[in-house]
């Protein structure tokens, strides 16, 4: 995506409005992340405000809301899992039932089947910007890294949780997607059941008086940063995985029609809902994501040393499966540091600590192969036909290779 205008100023604070939690603050053009920067050019052009101070104060409200039905099931001992086959075992039951065991009334099939292709269309591309767009941008955000952090394992498994993340996108954009206790359902079950119990454990941290810090990541204060887990930030972890990496395959020059484009929206809205964000709340096209993503990350005191140990452990991760003087391994880490810089932004990537690779715009040339026979393939059957085969040998290489490293690191 190109922007060439210059972007409109930001709207001061106004006198009458005053942040509810300590982790929010007014942005400002000197402190503006690139990617937010180039964001703001794009809103601008589509007439919107910037920040949009209804979404901020639609945020604000998110960070005292998580998931109360799940949430009550953990504490009364109760399983989601058990609870969608015997729904009475709880009064929720009822509720949940209904909200899990059928699709959002505009769900259109048909268009989420075609943004689901698109979505995973380019296995390699997408693998490279779930680990260097979506999981780096979002450890930048200090709330979205502290219940990574909180079970003190993650530094040490950066390569089991990189290989569950990958097979839950995998899941969630299959064919059979919508399919009401199919894979991609009984991940969202699973997802929400760990979502809750992590809550749980935060929340009665904080409720034994522990002292919230930046070093201290076992505390959670929710006078400072809403509940755990809470509704803007359940919302911001889903546009990672949805807009950030469509985004993404933008800016390395794939095609999107505008039938994939609202699929992908489509299909990220209902799995949202399964994951327990209010449908009320959720943006309802890539328009309004844009918009949501800036007044969040921008109204964000960022702190990188919270997220830079998930970082640093993330992008070491080629080094420590091939050896630190593997050449392979070298230029992996320098591929992978050239994309967060060139699409998250130097800023970030500075501030998490990853390196200055100095070549990092020939990394463009690979993605540029791809997309140029792509573009051939739409007129030649015989290479869409090639093309359709290695894009599921790559796949499966991928899956084998993230599997195998993670049962040796397990």
């Amino acid at each position: 995506m190109v922007f060439a205008m210059r972007p409109a100023r930001l709207h001061t604070q106004p006198s009458d409005f005053t942040f509810a939690y300590g982790r929010s603050c007014w942005p400002s053009a000197q402190t503006e992340l690139t990617a937010l920067r180039r964001i703001r050019r794009w809103l601008f052009r589509a007439g919107q405000a910037c920040p949009d101070l209804a979404l901020i104060r639609q945020i604000e409200q998110g960070y005292a809301q998580a998931d109360p039905l799940v949430d009550q099931l953990i504490t009364d001992g109760v399983r989601l899992d058990q609870l969608l086959k015997q729904p009475d075992l709880h009064p929720h039951g009822a509720a949940l039932q209904k909200q899990m065991q059928q699709l959002l009334p505009d769900i259109d099939p048909e268009l989420v089947r075609r943004g689901a292709a698109a979505y995973r269309r380019y296995p390699l591309l997408q693998i490279w910007l779930l680990r260097n767009v979506a999981l780096m941008a979002g450890y930048s955000i200090p709330a979205l890294s502290v219940p990574l952090l909180h079970t003190g394992a993650l530094v040490k498994q950066a390569l089991p949780r990189l290989y569950r993340t990958y097979e839950f996108i995998q899941a969630v954009s299959r064919d059979d997607a919508l399919e009401i206790g199919g894979i991609a359902w009984q991940h969202c079950v699973q997802v929400r059941q760990i979502h809750a119990h992590v809550r749980n454990s935060l929340s009665k941290s904080n409720s034994n008086g522990e002292q919230q810090s930046t070093s201290q990541q076992s505390s959670w204060d929710a006078d400072y940063w809403g509940l755990p887990l809470n509704q803007s930030d359940m919302i911001a972890t889903q546009l990672q995985f949805s807009l950030l990496i469509m985004l993404g395959y933008r800016g390395f020059g794939a095609s999107l029609s505008a039938d994939e484009q609202a699929g992908i929206d489509m299909l990220w809205r209902q799995i949202s809902v399964w994951l327990g964000v209010d449908l009320a709340l959720i943006p309802a096209d890539t328009s309004q994501a844009l918009a949501w993503l800036y007044a969040y990350v921008s109204t964000q005191r960022l702190d990188y040393s919270t997220g830079r140990p998930l970082a640093q452990a993330l992008h070491d991760l080629p080094k420590q499966l091939m050896g630190q003087d593997s050449r392979l391994a070298q230029w992996t880490e320098s591929v992978n540091a050239s994309i967060t810089r060139l699409l998250v932004g130097d800023d970030i990537a500075d501030g998490l600590g990853l390196p200055k690779p100095t070549a990092r715009f020939a990394v463009l040339a690979v993605p540029a192969l791809l997309f140029g026979l792509e573009r051939s393939a739409d007129q030649l059957p015989v290479v869409r036909r090639g093309l359709n085969r290695i894009a599921t040998w790559r796949h499966q290489r991928v899956d084998d290779w993230m599997r195998l490293h993670t049962q040796k690191s397990a």
